[in-house]
């Protein structure tokens, strides 16, 4: 074990150099952004030197453990540590949010409460994903609920109170169910109270009691995944959102839900979650029709690409519900590829609309000849998000695929069933982001769009697209850069059923 704690350096840092945000000037707008930036950087780079120097691939078990007894009547440990899968998306977690910090440099009101909102849910991000101790994990699935309650009340659109209102009532009440589900699984057995996930999987539970714990941690992972039909609220939020927050929530807030079905669901309570599979992968394969047809009648932009994210959650749920290898790898790799191109998404509606100061598809048109940079970096990221050969999401989509064909725990019939729902799903995404496409920057321009002075991506614009294509392009063509990561933690989880 390393002699500094370098796991929890890694989640306080961020909030408590958010602290000291309130030393600076008032109108210092321009250092409170470089100070912010600075702080993610930093923090990005602790995290990349403790995978380089303190992380061995192709070890299930835990490293960097760090244990400390925190509040002894209740046996509620600060218990922190990495493998695999929380590795990759405490990495994702570190690119996008950096980039999500230089893409809010144009936010100038209240720049300081901002600003340290974004180092907040930084730091409950990463802790989330380090967490080895049940309530730590609900303590910092907690955390996050009010950094993104303010957000997006104070920078939101017009329905932001509307939306928040939504958001907090949804993730709310999913928290209960989460709490219950913990204290359950804690307080079982004759030996004392104990929280520590690793002491957990070495319970065995009775069938009907394991149920009801999954039960209550499937229904809050279901409204932070979103699963149908809990998902109502990540529309309206991502509709009026500021794009900065659009990027953390498409890029991070949604892989805590399948991270926790992964991590908890199906490491701790594998004969429920052998139970639940079907279902799982049933509604899975429903939730990418469904919110591609949806998606393909929305008129504002960003309720659009929500709803493409809501369908591309289905294929985690089929990954995870197909208990086979190559399907629960390729769930896992689809939250890292998603992370990268719901944000670019999310990233580029948003700086379309600081453009055109409008969202509406039916408003937009025949801006591709003004702005050929926006116009080239949307089409390439919209194919990506479609699934184009040589991107992420393709070897992602297709894992997911070949998961469920080979699964042996289903009957043809079942899988023929599920493949053709998915096909016909895959069908549909480049139907509804096509025509986004087309809408926004073919045709004729609208008049209103006409009276603006229309200027292309900036240097600081290009600068996060490029970042984010980069990683997703080489994961398209070299997919063991990720998948190396996690696929013995895969084979540990799934050697139990």
């Amino acid at each position: 074990m390393s002699s500094l704690p370098w796991l929890t350096i890694i989640v306080l840092f961020p909030i408590c150099a958010g602290l000291l945000i309130p030393l600076f000037p008032d109108k210092g707008n321009k250092i409170i952004r470089w100070y912010t930036l600075g702080i993610c950087i930093i923090e990005f780079l602790l995290i990349t030197y403790t995978f380089c120097c303190h992380f061995h691939i192709n070890n299930q078990f835990l490293q960097l453990e760090e244990d400390y007894n925190w509040i002894n009547p209740i046996h509620f440990h600060w218990k922190l540590g990495i493998d695999g899968l929380s590795m990759g998306l405490i990495l994702l977690t570190g690119f996008v949010t950096t980039l999500a910090t230089l893409a809010a440099w144009p936010v100038t009101r209240n720049t300081k409460l901002f600003h340290f909102l974004m180092l907040a849910m930084y730091s409950g991000q990463i802790g989330l994903f380090a967490s080895q101790d049940i309530l730590l994990f609900f303590f910092m699935w907690e955390l996050e609920l009010i950094p993104i309650y303010l957000l997006l009340s104070m920078w939101g659109g017009k329905r932001r109170l509307y939306s928040a209102t939504k958001f907090i009532l949804y993730t709310a009440a999913g928290s209960i169910f989460l709490l219950v589900g913990a204290l359950s699984i804690g307080f079982y057995g004759n030996n004392g109270p104990s929280f520590d996930i690793q002491s957990l999987a070495t319970r065995s539970y009775p069938l009907t009691l394991e149920i009801f714990i999954y039960s209550g941690f499937l229904i809050a992972y279901a409204v932070k995944l979103p699963i149908f039909p809990f998902h109502t609220w990540l529309p309206d939020t991502h509709g009026e959102a500021h794009y900065s927050t659009c990027m953390l929530l498409a890029g991070i807030l949604l892989k805590m839900g399948g991270y926790g079905l992964i991590r908890i669901n199906m490491e701790l309570l594998p004969q429920a979650h052998a139970i639940f599979a079907p279902w799982i992968t049933m509604f899975g394969a429903v939730q990418i029709v469904y919110a591609s047809l949806i998606s393909l009648n929305q008129r504002n932009l960003k309720r659009r690409i929500a709803y493409s994210s809501i369908s591309h959650m289905g294929f985690v749920m089929i990954g995870i519900g197909s208990l086979t290898n190559i399907g629960l790898n390729g769930a896992i790799l689809q939250m890292i590829s998603h992370g990268l191109i719901g944000a670019a998404l999310f990233f580029l509606a948003g700086t379309s609309y600081d453009r055109t100061r409008t969202l509406f598809l039916d408003q937009l048109g025949g801006i591709a000849i003004s702005m050929p940079k926006l116009f080239t970096m949307f089409s390439i990221f919209s194919l990506a998000s479609l699934a184009l050969p040589g991107m992420s999401g393709f070897l992602a989509e297709l894992m997911v695929f070949l998961g469920i064909v080979i699964s042996q725990n289903y009957s043809l019939t079942f899988k023929i069933v599920i493949t053709i729902i998915e096909a016909i799903g895959i069908i549909l995404t480049p139907i509804y982001l096509l025509s986004m496409l087309r809408q926004i920057f073919y045709g004729y321009k609208i008049p209103n769009i006409l009276t603006l002075s229309l200027i292309d991506s900036g240097p600081r614009e290009i600068f996060i697209s490029l970042c984010l294509l980069l990683p997703i392009i080489g994961i398209g063509l070299y997919p063991n850069l990720v998948l190396s990561l996690w696929n013995t933690k895969v084979e540990y989880i799934l050697s139990q059923y």
